[in-house]
C-alpha cells in the first residue's frame, strides 16, 4: 500500500482479524483517517480496556468482567444440565436462544487434528470433572454441526457415558458445516428443544 508506514502497519494489524482482508483493512484505515480524532481514541481505548477486563470464568469459562460469571452466579439456573460448546461465542448464540437454563461448558475449540487440536487442548479434562462430580443428570453438546464439532461431541461422549447420566445432542435445524455463533435465535432455540440422545 502507498501511503505512510503508520498506515501500512495499521492495514497490516487489521488483516490479522477474521474476514478483513487488504481491500477491508484499506477502507478502515482511511475511515479512521479520516473521522473525528475521538473515534480513533475511542476504538483504541476500547481494545486495551476489552484485553484489560476480560476474564475468563472459573466455572464454565466464558469470558466476562468477572468471575464467576453472572450465568455461573445466577441461582435460578438449572446445575443438573450443562451445555457443552466451543467457544464463548457459541455460549452467547445459545443464551439468545433463550431456551436453555442450565449451566454451560466452554471448551476452548473442537477437535482437530489438522490444525493442531487434541483433546489436551481442551477444557475436557475439566467437563470431566464437573460431570463426575455427581450434580449433573444430563449434558448437551452445543458443538457446531461440522466433522469437528461432531467428533468434538462423540469423542467426549465416549470419555463420560460410563457415569450413566443422560448425553444429547442439539437438533440439526443449523445448517451442516454451518457456526452456532451465525445462526438466528429461532434456530438455536429449536436446536435445543429438539436435541437428541447419543446413545
Amino acid at each position: 500500500m502507498s501511503g505512510s508506514p503508520a498506515m501500512a502497519r495499521l492495514v497490516a494489524s487489521l488483516k490479522r482479524l477474521p474476514g478483513i482482508g487488504e481491500k477491508s483493512a484499506t477502507r478502515l484505515t482511511f475511515f479512521l483517517l479520516s473521522a473525528p480524532d475521538q473515534v480513533a481514541a475511542e476504538l483504541s481505548d476500547a481494545i486495551v480496556r476489552l484485553k484489560l477486563e476480560t476474564v475468563l470464568c472459573e466455572g464454565c469459562y466464558d469470558l466476562t468482567d468477572r468471575s464467576p460469571c453472572r450465568l455461573c452466579a445466577d441461582d435460578q439456573r438449572d446445575d443438573s444440565v450443562v451445555c457443552v460448546v466451543e467457544e464463548p461465542a457459541d455460549l452467547q448464540a445459545v443464551e439468545r436462544s433463550g431456551q436453555f437454563k442450565g449451566r454451560y461448558h466452554v471448551l476452548g475449540g473442537a477437535l482437530s487434528p489438522l490444525e493442531g487440536m487434541g483433546p489436551g487442548h481442551l477444557r475436557i479434562n475439566e467437563l470431566e470433572r464437573r460431570v463426575r462430580s455427581g450434580t449433573i443428570r444430563e449434558v448437551i453438546f452445543a458443538t457446531n454441526p461440522n466433522a469437528e464439532g461432531e467428533a468434538t461431541a462423540s469423542f467426549i461422549a465416549d470419555r463420560i457415558r460410563s457415569t450413566g447420566i443422560s448425553l444429547s445432542r442439539i437438533a440439526c435445524g443449523m445448517p451442516l458445516g454451518g457456526d452456532l455463533e451465525y445462526a438466528d435465535h429461532v434456530t438455536v432455540a429449536n436446536s435445543i428443544e429438539n436435541r437428541r440422545k447419543l446413545d
